[in-house]
């Protein structure tokens, strides 16, 4: 039997790649636009022009689906809040920072539908909540423990304090994907919560 050349197998590999790539695209504009409700597998696969056994090659369903969409955007988010930082070092600036630039994100049409709206109703809030906790909540409390560190926050605080400031900034998030008026939510939210880190942390 003629073994498959690492070639043609490379190829293919791309090639999978590729649809899953296009399938994950496809599926984001649609989710964003008219909600996971509303968006079937048959648009799916007429929008990303594939077939059905090639979309259940990647995925074991829409949950599946919408789950990698979540895990794409969140992606994008990540890139744009580590590029909101940039080379800020001050640990307190750092939490400001990444805290605006992420209720910033919270006016992307595309982020309040699908991260914001459905995500935790299709994955289960809980699920929602913890998906990327242990990097946030580790990233807070490490930056937290910097200020502490400098005498500007008490040891005890620490935890207690990126809990909060992450449970705060995620809520003002939903409100201003959900608010009628969302250029008037998102403008209040970056107040409040500028004003919430100074009181807490300071200037």
């Amino acid at each position: 039997m003629t073994e498959p050349s690492p070639i043609s197998t490379s190829k293919r590999a791309a090639q999978g790649r590729a649809t899953r790539d296009q399938l994950i695209e496809v599926a984001t504009q649609l989710f964003a636009e008219r909600g996971y409700e509303d968006t079937s597998i048959e648009a799916v696969l007429s929008a990303a022009g594939v077939s059905r056994g090639a979309l259940y090659h990647h995925f074991a369903g829409k949950d599946a689906l919408f789950e990698a969409v979540v895990a794409s955007v969140e992606q994008r988010v990540n890139i744009e809040m580590a590029a909101a930082i940039g080379a800020v070092r001050d640990p307190i600036a750092v939490i400001r920072a990444g805290a605006l630039a992420w209720i910033g994100l919270a006016g992307d049409p595309v982020i309040q539908r699908i991260m914001l709206t459905d995500a935790p109703a299709v994955l289960g809030w809980e699920r929602w909540r913890t998906m990327d906790e242990g990097r946030t909540y580790g990233q807070a409390r490490a930056l937290l423990q910097a200020v502490s560190d400098a005498g500007q926050l008490p040891a005890h605080l620490v935890g207690g304090f990126a809990h909060i400031i992450l449970g705060a900034i995620d809520e003002m998030a939903v409100v201003i994907a959900r608010a009628p008026d969302k250029e008037a939510a998102l403008a209040e939210g970056r107040v409040a919560v500028d004003e919430m880190l100074r009181r807490l942390l300071g200037p």
